[in-house]
């Protein structure tokens, strides 16, 4: 028995034969238009290998592995598989997909898995990669800190510790509330950047993890590792509280971490958890990654990072409130333009964020809306930063935003092109590095 599978080039499955239902116990009503093939292998092995098993069939025009697969009772198999390009309209169009063609052996067949690989599996399942959009956040506002003689190493360290666990918990706690309520299992349209980015390689940029239902994690065990993330966090909250005491002898910069980290914690949870289930609700879920991850990170680390006692009022962390809100727009905008790929899913488990609620369409210029504002908001930013200090370079400070603006302008026109095509998951992965590299030029003209 040999079973013949037919995939587009994203691994969503195409057309199988009779083989391939007896061989892995689905039906086709269950897999044509909906799964992708990477359902049939162990998660490691989909991380370390089926790409470049790809590669391979790509650059030679068949790759023929021995492997394990995995049954829909989830009892494993020994297999061979020929992987050859699909062609689908003809040799002289361009590639559709594959086709693999696999039959069961009755040999031991060992896929070693390597360190890289578990490390990987790590960051998939805790989807470590974004807590960059917490941590350069805080470097800023470390490096404006500096600039007053007011950082603490130390309490920097442990800040920015206590906010990816903080980060990572909402992610765990995100896929767990998703896949339990069925809005994952609905999401057959989501994003992997597969090969499309050398950074981002094999990641899941939209429709969550994925690491339940590629058998990475559990989902009892999502949960324990979320709790176990917030538990950590709230270790390094006491230590933090400890070294800021000793440093100030005040409890003003105690006070206000525990408020902040308290309100951002209850955001993170209830971002996708009932009662409040904050995505779903008109806005709501955009307002929280806004505010989670701009002036409520800033003003937290503001206070965390410091090695005095901050007075509470305006004036004393007015620059930090202020560079929150291109922070925020920048994460917010991530969020934003992977809605377009979950929009029908998202539609049917009644998750009505901005894009479900306005229609692909028109939220296109809801994007461009943050963009203006993050541009603006940079500008008026170091506008008070540089009468605070009087040390700005003028000069480079509009010489790098007039690039990070060409920049942006041209993420938009290619969400506004390809909106409603597959072809968007470029300027999906665009819009994650614009926001590193716009961190990483505010940090530079804060030392230029």
């Amino acid at each position: 028995m040999k079973s013949v599978i037919i995939c587009d080039m994203e691994g969503v499955i195409q057309e199988m034969n009779k083989g391939a239902l007896e061989m892995f116990g689905y039906t086709k009503k269950e897999l044509i238009g909906k799964k992708r093939v990477s359902i049939f292998s162990p998660g490691e092995i989909v991380i370390q290998n089926v790409l470049g098993w790809l590669e391979v069939a790509n650059k030679k025009g068949k790759s023929l592995v021995k492997t394990n697969f995995i049954k829909k009772d989830g009892s494993k198999f020994n297999a061979e598989i020929l992987i050859t390009p699909n062609f689908a309209n003809g040799k002289d169009q361009p590639q559709t997909g594959y086709c693999g063609i696999t039959k069961e052996i009755n040999e031991e067949v060992n896929i070693p898995i390597n360190l890289t690989t578990k490390i990987i599996k790590g960051i998939a399942i805790t989807r470590g990669g974004f807590t960059l959009a917490s941590i350069l956040p805080m470097i800023i506002v470390s490096v404006m800190l500096s600039q007053y003689n007011s950082l603490s190493i130390f309490n920097s360290i442990v800040s920015i510790l206590g906010v990816i666990c903080v980060h990572i918990f909402g992610n765990l706690y995100n896929d767990y509330f998703d896949v339990k309520s069925g809005t994952d299992e609905n999401n057959n349209e989501y994003f992997n950047v597969g090969d499309k980015s050398l950074i981002l390689r094999g990641a899941q940029i939209s429709g969550g993890s994925r690491a339940i239902e590629l058998g990475l994690i559990t989902l009892k065990n999502t949960k324990k590792l979320g709790t176990f993330m917030i538990a950590s966090a709230l270790i390094c909250v006491i230590i933090l509280s400890i070294n800021i005491f000793l440093q100030t002898g005040s409890l003003n910069n105690i006070y206000a971490i525990i408020i902040i980290g308290l309100v951002g914690s209850l955001l993170a949870y209830f971002y996708t958890a009932e009662p409040l289930r904050l995505s779903a609700r008109k806005g709501l879920g955009e307002l929280t990654i806004f505010l989670t991850f701009g002036p409520l990170l800033t003003l937290g680390s503001f206070f965390a990072m410091s090695n005095s006692e901050v007075a509470i009022n305006f004036e004393a962390f007015k620059l930090f409130l202020l560079i929150g809100i291109p922070l925020g727009l920048l994460t917010t905008n991530i969020l934003f333009i992977n809605q377009y790929p979950d929009y029908k899913s998202d539609k049917k488990s009644d998750k009505i964020n901005l894009v479900v609620l306005f229609g692909k369409k028109m939220s296109r210029w809801i994007y461009f809306l943050n963009l203006i504002l993050i541009l603006i908001s940079t500008y008026y930013f170091f506008d008070s930063f540089s009468k605070s200090l009087n040390n700005l370079n003028i000069t480079g400070f509009y010489i790098i935003l007039s690039l990070l603006t060409v920049y942006g302008l041209y993420i938009f026109r290619g969400l506004f092109k390809y909106f409603d095509s597959r072809e968007l998951v470029n300027y999906n992965i665009q819009t994650i590095y614009y926001q590193i590299v716009f961190c990483l030029a505010i940090i530079l003209l804060l030392f230029l």
